[in-house]
């Protein structure tokens, strides 16, 4: 690829990549001409690696969990260490736990936090401390719907996303005077992990397709061009923005 949108020489780092969202940005960003380094907790790595060494890009698998306060600047030292430098930072790594609020454990709701708002949080913090030495790059966290709405039995996911727009915003005005664009992705209802209940629930699955005008839910590969362009020289003047790739969800 070349041109604006053209991720040539540069080095990535997503987390939670290895199915879902994070595998299908991990691999657009390689097609643009990224190498990648590829998160996983519980799973392994090695296919969405697989697939990024067959477009002729480097690769590296790391593992770590989110919620242990030092695995996000470990995996930052990995990829700079094992890839020779770190562009592009994606924070998609994200867990959900469902219960009405009043049976929302201190576990389960601190479970989600630490993942969702902290990890990002710390891994945001090791890329700026890197990106404010090396003259700038480009962070995309990966926030949702319900950065905007409260959702429903979902109460620490929808306050980590609701926190992470604003984290996003908060770095932004910090960094981008220095070159370093932060900005966020919102999904709208994707077929992932994540929706298996939703998609599964035959009456609230019918309810989510009557609103999205685009008639369909969305496909993992759907949000890779989308960090692709916040990836890439194209965003240079987008700074604290929260683009929405939701099959129009959100206009209706």
């Amino acid at each position: 690829m070349n041109g604006p949108f053209s991720l040539a020489g540069s080095v990535a780092l997503v987390t939670g990549a290895s199915r879902g969202l994070g595998a299908a940005i991990a691999v657009g960003l390689a097609e643009a001409g990224a190498d990648v380094a590829v998160h996983g907790n519980t799973r392994s790595p090695d296919k969405t690696c697989a697939r990024i060494h067959a477009l002729g890009r480097r690769a590296l698998p790391l593992k770590g969990d989110l919620a242990d306060p030092a695995v996000p600047a470990r995996l930052l030292a990995e990829t700079i260490a094992g890839l020779g430098g770190l562009d592009v930072l994606v924070n998609n790594a994200g867990t959900i736990r469902r219960a009405p609020a009043v049976e929302t454990s201190d576990e389960d709701w601190l479970a989600v936090i630490d993942v969702n708002l902290h990890g990002v949080f710390r891994a945001c913090r090791a890329a700026g401390r890197h990106m404010l030495a090396n003259g700038g790059g480009k962070i995309v966290n990966v926030a949702s719907l319900l950065s905007f709405q409260g959702g429903i039995t979902v109460p620490a996911y929808a306050a980590s996303k609701g926190g992470l727009v604003q984290l996003t915003k908060a770095l932004a005005n910090e960094w981008a005077r220095h070159g370093i664009n932060v900005n966020a992705i919102a999904p709208g209802y994707m077929r992932t992990d994540n929706t298996t209940a939703l998609q599964q629930d035959a009456t609230r699955s019918r309810q989510i397709l009557e609103r999205i005008p685009a008639g369909r839910w969305g496909e993992p590969e759907d949000i890779a061009g989308a960090a692709v362009f916040l990836a890439s020289s194209a965003s240079d003047y987008v700074h604290g923005h929260v683009l929405v790739v939701d099959g129009g969800w959100m206009g209706r």
